[in-house]
């Protein structure tokens, strides 16, 4: 624990209601429970020494380890390369099921796969951040880590009567050592659970490989809901799972990364907690999931969703707040953990959000935008969903035009962004396709005027005849790649010559070497000091863009060539750094989002140019029978 893994350095387990990351050395330094957005247990990623950490490596220093994931599951196999065997760690959370649930179940199986291997396994939990003390109790069947409101118990994984499967060690600090030595074809580990009430259990080795096979059929089945047979099945596959991951069953929610604090620099401020769920992020899974097939799960966002509208907060930023907790709880207020380093020294580490109280109108075209591609696949609206909606358009109908903080949540005062006009205009435009597809109720005479007022200040506002492009604010010439949305939505046509003009301005500032920067930080209102590296999110978000825009090739070797910063498990951070580094919170959804979308729209515009609609294809010519 000498020093921090790269972010990247990580694979991603969970249950549908939390998650944790394990390293590459097999170390688990993240996971909070009982949910995504409660107190860590162990989180050694932030704070090496005050954090707490769950270690299973070999006793042999000298070994060389490999990632992977058990093909089309959560479950996450590390193997160890020793001298004298070859040893397997598997990790995997057993589903918990669509009840919020107080207690999950963490599994860490060991195999020796060949010759003979000793692990050392530490449990160091710290509750609460590291806020709550806790005693040890070591019983036959194992241990409890107890701090008098909740505890972990930890079962060993042996035959009946194998009194020497384990030998436990107690710390001064309430830790535990346990040593476990493995024979070839052996399988011995650890369960954790989590909870008020839990106590150890003994568990024997077929009753773990149960486990193990009951939660990989799971994700197969899962998995074979997906409709998507393009050239990149294996990236949306994986990209899928991990969307599924971050997904809180209980109520469809889904957050923005499991983790907090995690830096957009190394050694900088931007550190922020994305445990939540943004309405933004959220909302754009809606469309992704249906074009992959995962019609439920958009169905269960869009019921959250309906909640947070209906509930109408009449918060001082209107209806809608732009995140919440994954129970739809609005309070995320904002504190640092004062003496905590962060991950390498990147401080203040924040739990809680204060930007959540920000004026973003771009979350209003995103929830509606989410509402229309749910009703486009049968799934619409009820009578009191309506009624909300025509409410809360008459909150945005007064409240557009006004200054915002906008999409990346700047905390240098409210400006007039063109990205959160321009979502405003898709409300409108898509509460009016409701209304008039389904003869609705509705002021569609004021929709109309205010979605063609919004068009025509944005093309006379958000438009630079200097830069010969849309850009961030108006009255200002800096770039910004959320606008690369402009085209997706359908604001503007992909062969319109001011769209056109806008990518070629993109290219010359935002894009490097493909990576894709959300704007240029030196001249943005971002209100902090330091830099960030590109933002994966908008690199996708290119590929879409040049791929609608016509531009198949630049698009495709934009992605392909984005595909090789993944990290060893297909995985992205939020950004990329000017070494290639992840760098950001992780796994981003946002991210792994746009990468859905991106495949799917350049697999088809691809599909188009091999055989243009209309035309016949021509049967494949092999090589010598010409």
């Amino acid at each position: 624990m000498n020093e921090y893994p790269l972010i990247a350095d990580h694979g991603l387990i969970g249950d549908l209601q939390t998650a944790a990351l394990v390293s590459t050395d097999g170390t688990l330094d993240w996971f909070c429970s009982p949910r995504f957005d409660s107190p860590s247990i162990f989180a050694s990623l932030l704070d090496r020494s005050r954090g707490g950490h769950f270690s299973t490596r070999p006793v042999d220093e000298a070994f060389a380890t490999k990632q992977l994931y058990l093909p089309d599951t959560a479950v996450l196999i590390t193997r160890f390369l020793t001298e004298g065997g070859v040893g397997e760690l598997m990790d995997f959370m057993p589903i918990t099921g669509e009840s919020a649930s107080e207690q999950h179940r963490l599994v860490r199986m060991l195999r020796c796969v060949r010759g003979h291997i000793s692990f050392n396994v530490e449990v160091a939990p710290r509750f609460d951040y590291g806020r709550r003390s806790h005693h040890l109790n070591i019983s036959e069947d194992g241990a409890i880590f107890d701090t008098g409101e909740t505890r972990l118990a930890l079962s060993l994984i042996r035959e009946a009567g194998d009194d020497r499967a384990g030998l436990y060690e107690p710390t001064e600090d309430g830790d535990l050592h346990v040593s476990l030595r493995l024979e070839q074809g052996q399988m011995r580990g650890v369960v954790l659970e989590t909870g008020p009430d839990v106590v150890p259990r003994k568990v024997a080795p077929a009753q773990a490989q149960r486990m193990l096979d009951e939660t990989a059929r799971f994700w197969h089945d899962w998995v074979s809901q997906s409709t998507y047979a393009g050239r990149w099945r294996e990236e949306l596959e994986r990209s899928a799972i991990t969307l599924k991951l971050l997904t809180y069953a209980p109520t469809g929610a889904l957050v923005a990364a499991p983790t907090a604090g995690l830096p957009e620099q190394v050694g900088g401020e931007r550190n922020w907690d994305y445990r939540y769920t943004w309405i933004r992020d959220a909302s754009f899974s809606v469309h992704t999931l249906i074009r992959m097939g995962f019609v439920d799960e958009a169905a269960a966002f869009s019921l959250w969703l309906r909640d947070r509208i209906t509930e109408r907060l009449e918060s001082d930023t209107g209806p809608l707040n732009i995140m919440y907790r994954v129970d739809g709880n609005p309070e995320l207020h904002e504190e640092v953990l004062a003496d905590w380093e962060g991950y390498r020294g990147s401080h203040p580490v924040r739990i809680g959000n204060g930007a959540a109280g920000q004026l973003q109108l771009d979350i209003y075209g995103e929830a509606l935008d989410a509402v229309y591609s749910l009703d486009r696949i049968g799934d619409g609206i009820g009578h009191p969903g309506w009624l909300a909606i025509c409410e809360l358009l008459e909150w945005l109908a007064d409240n557009w035009d006004q200054p915002e903080e906008g999409i990346w949540e700047t905390r240098g005062g409210r400006k007039d962004f063109t990205y959160g006009r321009l979502m405003c205009w898709v409300a409108f435009d898509r509460a009016i396709r409701l209304a008039t597809a389904h003869g609705r109720p509705g002021p569609l005479a004021r929709w109309i005027t205010e979605r063609d007022a919004i068009y025509n200040q944005i093309m006379a506002k958000g438009w630079s005849t200097e830069r010969e492009a849309f850009v961030q604010q108006y009255g200002e010439k800096v770039l910004d790649a959320s606008l690369l949305k402009m085209s997706q939505v359908g604001f503007v046509a992909p062969g319109e010559p001011m769209w056109q003009s806008t990518l070629r301005a993109m290219d010359a500032e935002l894009v490097s070497d493909s990576l894709v920067y959300r704007y240029d930080p030196s001249a943005s209102p971002d209100g902090l000091r330091g830099s960030e590296g590109t933002f994966s999110l908008c690199t996708f978000l290119y590929v879409d863009a040049l791929s609608r825009a016509g531009r198949v090739d630049d698009a495709r070797l934009t992605f392909e060539k984005m595909l090789t910063y993944a990290n060893h498990l297909g995985l992205y951070s939020e950004e990329i750094a000017p070494t290639g580094e992840q760098i950001g919170n992780f796994p981003q959804a946002f991210t792994h989002l746009a990468l859905i979308d991106a495949a799917i729209t350049l697999n088809d515009r691809l599909d188009d140019t091999a055989h243009p609609r209309g035309r016949p294809r021509r049967a494949p010519r092999v090589r010598g029978h010409d």
